[in-house]
């Protein structure tokens, strides 16, 4: 969230920010809550100095008439403070729904834009993949080589789930044993996370886990979600800490499984893998100071890049436009691979960054002790290191031949231990 203070501070700044960002905020009512919840706690910390008073102006001998009537002050007194404490807890809760509605702000070099078609191509990596035959798109590479089977999941599990079958489990760990390398010698600090986290967590985070158009499965009567992505139990690992400046940045990466209602999501875009409701992903996760967060965003971009281009995938990478970008983020890359099969070729969303500066340490009460002795938010980023179901659609359409077989890229056979996948 941001500071409440800022907000009124800066609010024409605030309000034209949700208006580039198209959400439905109402900054002019966090404002008008902010100061009443302040003026009714300054009314609040009045009334317990005149209650604390009438209490010591009661010790000693008093006359008895004197007495009763402090006695009665002080009952109204009691009486007035806990009616005003009501109010001012249920003044917190409205500030907190209304505060949270209220995105980060966004850099000011993002692309100003409604939809993915008016985010900004900043880089391209490998140009689009060329056949001499007309190549399949993986739902028919996945049937035709015993790969993935769609029929029979939706028919145990529902619409968007998959089974992986022979080499493509082989291929899916392969993915991640690849990344992880990757990252542990970079210096990341691996974890294999809970699918599950606290729905304070997931709102401290960003994430809404209730309403029609939530992405969240919600466990019933547990307080508790089924997580939609590593970032949600990476960054609640430091909640309510204040860590030590010497220890910054601090990089984990973590191992889960992800689950997503895809609420709303319909059509070509969603076909086979690309939108699923389970996958398997490892996320890259960042605590710097406010002065580094710039920098360990490109840093995390990089990586992402550098493990794409060990796969030998082409892709280029967009600079997200404010009406793309999710509440949190002040700014997002992504990186979109190649995909032959989709829409006769197009390229498709493989890995996202976002520096969400201090908007997510606020409400997870996240803090460092900075030189000056004050403790300050740090600034939290979250990257993509590898999706492996849209990873995996990459892979078998960009290396698929003519014979129907598909080729494993050379930096993933000595994991597969094979470096084909033949019908």
């Amino acid at each position: 969230m941001l500071d409440y203070r800022f907000i009124k501070d800066n609010l024409g700044e605030v309000k034209k920010n949700i208006a580039e960002r198209y959400m439905d905020a109402d900054a002019d009512l966090v404002v008008s809550l902010y100061d009443e919840k302040n003026s009714l706690q300054r009314e609040v910390e009045e009334l317990r100095k005149k209650r604390n008073e009438n209490a010591l102006s009661m010790k000693g001998k008093l006359d008895p008439e004197i007495r009763a009537a402090k006695i009665e002050e002080g009952k109204l007194l009691k009486d007035k403070i806990a009616e005003s404490e009501t109010r001012l807890a249920e003044l917190d809760r409205r500030l907190a729904i209304e505060g949270a509605k209220i995105p980060n702000m966004a850099h000011p070099e993002a692309p100003r834009g409604k939809e993915d078609k008016d985010n900004l191509e900043v880089k391209r990596v490998g140009e689009p993949t060329k056949f001499d035959f007309e190549p399949k798109d993986h739902v028919q590479l996945g049937a035709e080589l015993d790969l993935i089977d769609f029929d029979t999941a939706t028919r145990v599990s529902g619409t968007k789930f998959y089974y992986l079958k022979n080499e493509a489990v082989l291929l899916e760990m392969a993915l991640v044993r690849y990344t992880l390398d990757i990252l542990m010698k970079k210096g990341f600090t691996l974890f294999q996370t809970p699918d599950i986290a606290k729905t304070e967590i997931l709102e401290g985070i960003g994430f809404n886990p209730r309403g029609a158009e939530s992405n969240i499965y919600t466990v019933e009567g547990e307080g508790t979600c089924l997580i939609g992505t590593a970032e949600i139990t990476l960054g609640g690992y430091y909640s309510g800490s204040i860590l030590d400046k010497t220890s910054l940045p601090l990089k984990l990466a973590g191992v889960s499984h992800c689950f997503r209602r895809e609420a709303g999501a319909a059509g070509q875009f969603s076909k086979g893998l690309y939108r699923v409701h389970q996958f398997t992903k490892v996320e890259m996760f960042a605590y710097t100071s406010p002065e580094e967060s710039g920098a360990m965003h490109e840093y995390l971009r990089s990586v992402e890049e550098e493990i794409f281009s060990g796969l030998g995938i082409p892709f280029r990478v967009v600079d997200t436009c404010t009406g793309d970008l999710g509440a949190p983020a002040y700014r997002k890359w992504d990186l979109e691979a190649w995909m032959p099969g989709r829409n006769g070729g197009e390229w498709g969303e493989v890995t996202s960054t976002s520096n969400c500066t201090d908007y997510q340490a606020r409400r997870l009460n996240i803090k460092y002790k900075d030189d000056d002795g004050k403790n300050k938010h740090v600034h939290m980023l979250n990257g993509t290191a590898v999706a492996c179901s849209r990873a995996m659609i990459a892979v078998l359409e960009n290396f698929q031949r003519a014979d129907g077989s598909v080729a494993i890229p050379p930096a993933l056979v000595p994991y597969c231990g094979f470096s084909e996948i033949r019908p």
